[in-house]
């Protein structure tokens, strides 16, 4: 028996080595899918047509159509040209393999039918020969498109400058970049990378390290080299030169730019239209504790013609929602302590402290209560690998410390600072405007997928976690424990399990994340909505430009807001006036379609069963007649900072206004207004959320948390991404989906009033 069981071993080796030693480029894909049936077309503009005629015969026929319709996109996906998308696609993370640029076509066409979507692979990440590819796949995608004044599907250019700061001092964030062109004088030679000058990116390091998996995974060795392949391939790209004007760098090198600053410089170099898109901004999951929105409102910092928009969510959570909460207390010396349990929150580094009380045993009170202080104070300077303290604990030991209780499908370990409510009531008054106002940020609100499969506009129905989602983990307990054995070597032999072990600053990249408990903060993606004048790509960018745009969590609910009494008329969202009178606001939502089983028979025809399957996994956006209704409607109002050093927390209202709606499926209407906003003499900005009726949603409930009778966190029951959950658990917990507008920002007079953009 035994020498069978070696013979199949070397046979399987065997097999192996004949694949290819060495590994090799994965191609761009092809591309099956032709233009969209016109029927399909057809019938889709005219169920939103006729929505708007009934909102707006409700809203008192006070609104003469427009000729805009809206149009649905994701502007936020990656295929596995990105090294991380690689790694998540490997067969010891049961992945599905290479998800191409093509992918990217067919998908968001036959299987989320969106109207247009961007792909925004990881600078850093992408050699030349698959910059110039994804540019060639693309354009393909759109010149299958049909005709251009009425195309079925626009597909725009855009990479992601992904900067990773280890302190708060020094992390900016990410940010996605994209072009309205497809030319090659319409689009830069190189994308630029987050990479300081010369440095390496803490994201990335020692992803190489997965090809090792080749020895325990031996008939996935050409996998396994082919990502070595690309590993080596981004090594040996050389650095630009510093200070050369980047039109005249040559294509083949790699081009950094380690801050905002540097990367606005070198886009203003090329001289092209662009819009730098934040993103994921509270995501802790690489965002050290205590980073703060605060030194990104500086105009070396952020360039408000290009930075117009924020990605409010995502497939990785919730960016919107800021809470008083921190993690730590600054002392007025710079000092740090430990924020003590609250009512909604649970701070990390408490909760290291508790694990250590646990393990303390028959140790003296006096040692206990010593060792307790220290695994308190090194979890404080871990920041994001504070989980490591104890490498034998498990996920469940850190409970739910460091995440929002009660925010809508939050991110992992959200960082409130860096909210996108924290980030609009900012103002700089160091480096006021023309008009003597303050500098603040004045972003219009989309969401998109963040998706690492090719797959734009996942959230059309809730399904297929570990597919449409980004959750992953290794496909056995054989697997996890190989890759923890490969965390355990970056770590001392002797180490005292009664503890806390202090990570070194350079633990290499993912190993040093929190990649267990961040499976339970994955979600389908996000969509952003255009308020368009047609479908051309002229005709979205200019709405993307004007900021008539709002974000959903997936679904594609219709949804209007405008100031009603502006100077020059009615001001859409995105909008601005400046009003000495009270701003009146209307607020039109209609719900998504429910969504019927299977695909559109004509979406297997154009595809083929096979392809279909692969892809969609058997379900597409296929709606039905009916919708689901609109709950309710709530007003956030945010009054920026009206003097340096104004206390943030009361400036956020939120909700500041809630309307409940008639379960009613042919939508809401809500009329408001601010009375107080003459006599408040500040400046303010109003955004509006729709909420659906509650549906089951991918992770819903997060990390299961149960609450004693204390309020206290007592047990987590994770959703994993690894083996640990079944893969055909889509862990459904019933919330409410919902689209947020782009804020109207309404100013006190400064003189003659204006209204624009």
């Amino acid at each position: 028996m035994l020498r069978a069981v070696r013979r199949s071993v070397a046979s399987l080796l065997g097999l192996a080595l004949l694949a290819g030693c060495g590994g090799s480029d994965r191609p761009p894909g092809e591309i099956r899918g032709a233009r969209l049936p016109d029927a399909a077309l057809a019938h889709e503009r005219g169920a939103q047509q006729a929505a708007r005629r009934e909102i707006d015969r409700r809203a008192g026929g006070l609104h003469p159509p427009d000729g805009k319709r809206v149009l649905f996109g994701d502007l936020h996906v990656h295929t596995t040209y990105s090294i991380d998308a690689f790694l998540m696609s490997l067969p010891v993370m049961a992945g599905e393999g290479a998800h191409p640029p093509a992918d990217a076509c067919d998908f968001a066409r036959y299987c989320a039918e969106l109207d247009f979507f961007s792909l925004n692979d990881h600078a850093e990440a992408l050699t030349p020969a698959h910059w110039q590819t994804t540019k060639d796949s693309l354009r393909e995608c759109n010149a299958r498109a049909g005709d251009a004044s009425d195309p079925d599907l626009v597909a725009f250019v855009g990479f992601e400058w992904t900067q990773v700061g280890r302190t708060p001092e020094t992390h900016y964030g990410h940010k996605n970049v994209m072009f309205p062109g497809l030319a090659e004088d319409e689009l830069p030679a190189r994308p630029i990378t987050a990479l300081p000058e010369g440095g390496s990116m803490q994201l990335f390091e020692g992803l190489d390290r997965i090809a090792r998996a080749r020895y325990i995974d031996p008939l996935g060795w050409r996998d396994y080299m082919d990502f070595r392949w690309l590993a080596d391939a981004l090594a040996g790209i050389p650095n630009c030169p510093v200070g050369v004007d980047t039109r005249q760098l040559p294509a083949d090198c790699r081009e950094n730019a380690g801050t905002p600053k540097v990367l606005f410089e070198k886009l203003a170099q090329w001289g092209l239209p662009t819009l730098v898109i934040p993103h994921g901004t509270t995501w802790g999951f690489y965002t050290p504790p205590g980073t703060s929105m605060d030194k990104a409102l500086a105009r070396e910092q952020h360039d408000p013609e290009q930075q117009r928009l924020i990605e409010v969510y995502s497939g990785h959570g919730n960016s919107e929602e800021y809470r008083a909460w921190r993690e730590f207390l600054v002392a007025d010396d710079g000092s740090k302590t430990c924020a003590e349990p609250s009512a909604g929150y649970l701070s990390c580094c408490w909760q290291a402290g508790e694990i250590m009380r646990e393990r303390c045993g028959e140790l003296p009170k006096a040692e206990c209560d010593a060792r307790v202080e220290e695994a308190r104070n090194l979890a404080l300077d871990a920041g994001v690998s504070a989980h490591l303290l104890f490498p034998d604990a498990t996920a469940e030991d850190w409970l739910d410390c460091g995440q929002c209780r009660d925010c809508f499908k939050p991110s992992l370990a959200l960082r409130p600072q860096e909210s996108v409510q924290y980030t609009l009531a900012l103002s700089n008054f160091d480096e006021p405007e023309p008009d003597g106002s303050p500098l603040r940020f004045r972003y219009g609100f989309i969401a998109s997928s963040d998706n690492h499969k090719a797959r734009p506009g996942t959230g059309y129905k809730q399904y297929a976690r570990r597919r449409m989602t980004e959750a992953t983990g290794p496909r056995s307990e054989f697997y996890l424990n190989a890759f923890r054995r490969d965390v355990l070597r970056q770590m001392p032999d002797d180490l005292d399990p009664q503890r806390a072990w202090k990570p070194p600053e350079d633990l290499q990249g993912l190993l040093a994340l929190d990649t267990e408990r961040v499976t339970s903060f994955l979600y389908p993606g996000g969509l952003v909505a255009v308020h368009s004048e047609g479908r051309t790509r002229e005709q979205i960018w200019d709405a993307l430009e004007r900021k008539e745009v709002y974000g959903t969590s997936g679904p594609r609910l219709l949804l209007w807001f405008e100031l009603l009494n502006g100077p020059g008329g009615s001001v859409p969202m995105g909008g601005s006036a400046s009003l000495g009178s009270a701003p009146r606001f209307e607020v039109r939502a209609v719900g998504a379609h429910v969504q019927k089983p299977g695909c559109p028979d004509w979406a297997e025809a154009a595809l083929g069963a096979e392809r279909l399957e692969y892809l969609c996994r058997g379900e597409c956006y296929n709606p039905s007649d009916e919708r689901h209704p609109i709950a309710a409607i709530e007003v956030v109002r945010i009054r920026p900072q009206s003097r340096k050093g104004e206390a943030i927390d009361p400036l956020i209202e939120d909700p500041w206004r809630r309307f409940e709606c008639a379960p009613d499926p042919n939508g809401c209407v809500v009329s408001f207004e601010d009375p107080e906003f003459v006599s408040s003499e500040r400046d303010a900005l109003y955004y509006v959320r729709a909420l659906q009726e509650a549906t089951p949603a991918v992770n819903g409930a997060n990390l299961h948390t149960e609450l004693a009778a204390d309020g206290k966190a007592r047990k987590t029951s994770p959703c994993f991404g690894d083996y640990r959950t079944p893969f055909d658990d889509d862990c459904l917990a019933p919330v409410q989906e919902r689209a947020w507008s782009s804020p109207i920002f309404v100013d006190q007079p400064r003189g003659a009033g204006t209204a624009g953009r």
